[in-house]
C-alpha cells in the first residue's frame, strides 16, 4: 500500500464520518429573525464536529490498516 492510499482512504472514511456527526447536537433557533431558516442551527459547532470526526476517522482508518496489512479478510482465498 502506498501512502496515497493511505490518503485517500482517509479522505473517503473522514467524509463518510462528517455526515454522520454533523447533526448530533443540533438545536434549532428558538425565534428566528425574518429572513432566516427556521431550520437553521443556533449554535453548529463545525470545528468541534471536524476535531471530533478527524479522531473517529483516524481510529477506523487504524482498524482498517491493520485489517489490510495483516490481511485478516481475505477475499482471494
Amino acid at each position: 500500500m502506498s501512502w496515497i492510499t493511505g490518503i485517500l482512504v482517509f479522505f473517503v472514511i473522514w467524509w463518510t464520518v462528517i455526515f454522520a456527526v454533523l447533526p448530533l447536537g443540533v438545536r434549532r433557533i428558538e425565534d428566528p429573525t425574518p429572513g432566516v431558516d427556521r431550520g437553521a442551527p443556533e449554535k453548529p459547532q463545525l470545528l468541534r464536529k471536524a476535531i471530533i470526526c478527524t479522531a473517529i476517522s483516524a481510529v477506523l482508518w487504524c482498524v482498517w490498516y491493520v485489517v489490510w496489512v495483516f490481511d485478516v479478510f481475505s477475499f482471494r482465498k
